[in-house]
C-alpha cells in the first residue's frame, strides 16, 4: 500500500471537497500520520471514508469529520482545550498540534493507556489525559477556550457551554438519528451564547450523554 498516495487521496477526494480549505489544517493532515493512531487490525483502512472500530462499541471519526471539526474551531497557540472522549488519540493530536494545551478526558481506561502511548511516541508534551466522565463538562481546568465533544448529544446540556471562557468555541453533534446537527457554540460573553448549525451528520451517542426530559403518558 502506498501510504503517501492514500493520504493524498484522502485529503483531495474526501476532505477538501467537504469544504475543508484551511491550508493549516490540510498541511497538518499530511504531517500527522493518521495510520499510527488506528488500531493495528484496521490500519489498512486508515484513509477510508468511514468510522473505524476502537472497541467498547466506540469508533474513530471519519477523516472528513475530524478535519471539518478542527477547521471550524480556528484554534490558536494559546487556546486551552477540553476534549470529551480521547478515543484513539488522533483528534487529540490534531487539536494539540494547533492549540496551547489539551485536557482530554476518557471513560475507558484501555483507550487512555493506548492513546497516551501514541501521543508520547509523537512527542506531544502539551496534552493531559484524565480518566473520568466529562459528559456534563470537566470543572478541573475550566474555563476553556475550546471544547470538543466526540460523541453525539441528544440535547446540549447547559453545563458544557457554561465552561467556555468569553470568546470560547464548543463543537458538538446534537440531536437524534437519523439526522443530527454539528453545532458550533460561541461564548459571546459570560452567560451569552451563539449557536450555529454547520452541517448534518450522524454519530454514536456519548457515553452517559445527558438526556432530554421525555413525556410519559
Amino acid at each position: 500500500m502506498d501510504l503517501e498516495q492514500a493520504r493524498f487521496n484522502m485529503v483531495e477526494q474526501q476532505i477538501r471537497p467537504w469544504d475543508v480549505l484551511d491550508q493549516t489544517v490540510l498541511d497538518l493532515l499530511f504531517k500527522l500520520r493518521r495510520e499510527e493512531f488506528v488500531p493495528a487490525p484496521y490500519r489498512s483502512l486508515a484513509f477510508v471514508d468511514m468510522e473505524i472500530p476502537l472497541g467498547h462499541g466506540e469508533s474513530m471519526w471519519s477523516p472528513k469529520l475530524e478535519a471539518r471539526c478542527v477547521q471550524s474551531l480556528q484554534l490558536g497557540k494559546t487556546d486551552k482545550v477540553l476534549e470529551v472522549g480521547t478515543g484513539s488519540g488522533y483528534l487529540t493530536a490534531l487539536l494539540a498540534s494547533l492549540a496551547g494545551h489539551v485536557h482530554s478526558v476518557e471513560i475507558h481506561a484501555d483507550f487512555l493507556k493506548e492513546a497516551e502511548a501514541r501521543l508520547k511516541a509523537h512527542g506531544f508534551g502539551n496534552v493531559s489525559l484524565e480518566a473520568g466522565d466529562a459528559s456534563r463538562g470537566w470543572a478541573n481546568h475550566a474555563p476553556y477556550d475550546v471544547i470538543v465533544v466526540t460523541g453525539s448529544l441528544p440535547v446540549m446540556p447547559d453545563s458544557l457551554p457554561a465552561q467556555l471562557a468569553p470568546g470560547g468555541r464548543l463543537f458538538a453533534v446534537v440531536g437524534d438519528d437519523p439526522v443530527m446537527q454539528a453545532q458550533l457554540v460561541t461564548c459571546a460573553s459570560r452567560g451569552v451564547y451563539r449557536s450555529e448549525n454547520l452541517f448534518e451528520t450522524s454519530l454514536k451517542p456519548l457515553v452517559n450523554a445527558p438526556q432530554p426530559e421525555r413525556f410519559v403518558f
